[in-house]
């Protein structure tokens, strides 16, 4: 099946699995229990019987851990739970632990009220389509349940955070510790709060630490990646070196300078990139993605680095890398992956990465990123549940055509649907910053007229 026809097909997976708000729509526990037994009658043809199931800090994460854990030993899957676990840890421990799959329950940064399963392969990337498709055919089918004999067993990996925790650390030079650096870390009271404060406490680092105190509602809540105020200010309070930001899952990475300034995935990809350019170790050059600064681009052509752009989404990055055979590349709103280092977006080992540039260059944060000039980028999301394409409509068509003459070739526009929540984004980029505004605003406002 061709690629561009897979996501037409896709009745419950999305970009990034099967997400949205809990006790509605695709995320219900009756879905969780089919979707478990579904996948576990696919897993169970490809290899041994064996699947990871970690999550994040989210209320209803123990509800459909329940229900996964049912579906698979139904389907005659033993299952080893985690626990709440970062999702780049998951897909670590599925390959160290030779299962054939792995599960992640997390909306990532959304808010607690919504929750998502992914899965990944047993490779530590995301399923194939192929068996994305597989599995939503035996959503189609009627629950049924092996003999009690055959049935899955369940039991727990009481040393998960530990391991993590080792291998994160392992990413850093083992010549060089951060002692002498006081970090700001911010664990969105998400799935990083028991370990990324550790990974950087134990590497010798001075460590602040915010939204490190889960309750079940408070995920992604003015903390972490997407809220970026309580760093800044707290880096700025605390006098300290700089900030590290996860998302509620931590495959997301923002960091702030001494200065408070924040610095995104853009300015993350240059400065390795350039460290790695500086070593000799670069192989090809950097994906980014639609959403990417024009900046960032011109400071990587000033390096003569090559530069390409995905579709928005990481899973989009990966295929463009493994198209290439190119190692870096990521996305503006942090999601990082640099394939010498792991299979998926990590922002606590990106954050490392960070780190040893700085130790290698004896550069502050500051200095590593002052070639990247990021240009005015405004994103203006649109709520969008109707059946309607909004994007297709003649109104909307003329506002960005107008904002496109007007712009010239020192800016850009971009309009998609978000493919893990009912929104469409408008981002604008250009160099005068209010214009830019005024621009996105003007797109925004045909497309809300649309959609109305």
């Amino acid at each position: 099946m061709e690629k561009a026809n897979v996501s037409s097909t896709r009745k419950f997976f999305g970009t990034d699995g099967v997400r949205g708000k809990v006790g509605s729509g695709k995320m219900t526990p009756e879905l969780a229990l089919k979707l478990g037994w579904a996948a576990g009658r696919v897993l169970s043809r490809i290899g041994t019987r064996k699947v990871l199931i970690g999550k994040d800090t989210r209320i209803s994460g123990y509800m459909f851990e329940s229900a996964l854990e049912a579906g698979l030993s139904a389907a005659g899957l033993n299952v080893l739970l985690m626990g709440p676990m970062p999702t780049p840890a998951v897909a670590y421990l599925t390959r160290t632990f030779r299962a054939e799959a792995g599960v992640v329950i997390s909306a990532s940064h959304n808010p607690y009220y919504d929750n998502g399963i992914k899965f990944f392969s047993s490779t530590g990337t995301k399923l194939d389509d192929e068996l994305e498709l597989e599995i939503e055919a035996e959503l189609e089918k009627p629950l049924d349940c092996v003999e009690s004999h055959l049935l899955g067993k369940v039991s727990r990996i009481t040393d998960a955070a530990g391991r993590y925790i080792e291998y994160c650390k392992g990413n850093f030079p083992a010549d060089q510790t951060l002692e002498g650096l006081k970090l700001v870390v911010d664990c969105a009271h998400g799935a990083t709060y028991h370990i990324a404060p550790n990974v950087f406490r134990e590497l010798g680092a001075e460590v602040i630490v915010i939204g490190d105190k889960p309750n079940g509602t408070n995920i992604n809540d003015q903390v972490g990646a997407t809220a970026m105020a309580k760093i800044c200010e707290t880096v700025l309070a605390e006098q300290a070196d700089l900030g590290i930001a996860l998302d509620g899952d931590g495959d997301r990475i923002m960091m702030v300078n001494r200065n408070g300034e924040v610095i995104d995935g853009d300015q993350i990809l240059y400065i390795l990139a350039k460290d790695a350019l500086n070593r000799g170790v670069l192989k090809g050059g950097v994906v980014g993605t639609q959403m990417s600064n024009l900046g960032l681009e011109l400071a990587l052509k000033a390096l003569d680095i090559p530069f390409l752009r995905s579709k928005v989404g990481d899973r989009y990055v990966m295929e463009l890398l493994t198209e290439r055979g190119w190692r870096i590349g990521g996305e503006n709103s942090g999601h990082i992956v640099n394939l010498d280092h792991g299979t998926t977006g990590d922002g606590i080992v990106a954050g490392i990465q960070v780190l040893a540039a700085m130790r290698r260059s004896d550069m502050t944060l500051e200095q590593l990123t002052a070639p990247v000039t990021l240009l005015p980028q405004v994103l203006v999301n649109v709520r969008f549940e109707g059946t309607k394409d909004p994007l297709q409509a003649a109104a909307v068509k003329f506002a960005v055509a107008e904002v496109e003459r007007a712009l010239g070739e020192r800016g850009r526009v971009l309009l998609r649907k978000s493919g893990t929540e009912p929104l469409i984004r408008v981002m604008v980029e250009g160099e005068d910053e209010t214009l830019v505004k005024q621009y996105a605003e003007q797109i925004a406002t045909a497309v809300t007229t649309a959609v109305s």
